[in-house]
């Protein structure tokens, strides 16, 4: 089924059409983390290179429908919390696990958020976890944003410099996408790590 998926957003890349498609698979993929999104924002990429497509457009529209999906994913952690508190974190094991989660959420939400975004399921871990630990909205959705940005446009990125290399090659262009996402991490945390040595 993957591959029949696949191989129709091969088949679509190159028309107007594929924009739409885009903006929903990136939208889908924040919620229900089967889709794959970062292969469809490379096509769109590589389109743009074959100009068939804007790149720019590409990428506005990739980041938005992730934004929008990593918003539902925050509002259903938020809004469920209590139901999904009583039915996946009973034992007390489970809510420390929680009360871990909102610790590090609390003190590194915005490099979690960042990071997550690259790895494909955690990013709907995370999203979840920080509207069912309820941590501010108003910080979820800047960090979130910078994740959405950085992913859709590296995506895109790839898709219009590498051209077909990464579209065949998903492990290839996972690993470099988790090496974006390692060394977004560590630039963010080593200003973190400043800050607080200098308060």
């Amino acid at each position: 089924m993957l591959t029949s998926l696949l191989e129709w957003l091969e088949s679509i890349s190159s028309s107007s059409g594929f924009y739409p498609v885009i903006f929903a698979i990136a939208l889908l993929d924040s919620v229900v983390p089967v889709v794959p999104s970062e292969t469809t924002v490379i096509l769109g990429g590589i389109a743009a290179g074959q100009q068939h497509l804007s790149l720019p457009l590409v990428i506005g529209l990739g980041a938005t429908g992730a934004a929008v999906g990593d918003n539902i994913a925050y509002w259903l952690g938020r809004r469920a919390g209590g139901r999904l508190q009583r039915t996946l974190f009973r034992s007390d094991k489970a809510k420390a696990r929680l009360a871990w989660a909102a610790e590090q959420l609390e003190k590194r939400g915005g490099l979690l958020l960042v990071t997550a975004r690259f790895v494909p399921g955690g990013r709907t871990a995370i999203t979840i976890s920080s509207g069912l630990t309820r941590q501010p909205y108003r910080r979820f959705i800047l960090f979130d944003a910078l994740a959405c940005v950085l992913w859709a446009s590296y995506a895109a990125i790839l898709g219009f410099v590498a051209g077909d290399r990464f579209k065949d090659d998903h492990t290839t262009a996972f690993l470099v996408a988790f090496g974006a996402a390692l060394s977004v991490t560590a630039l963010i945390e080593l200003v973190r790590w400043l800050r607080e040595r200098r308060g």
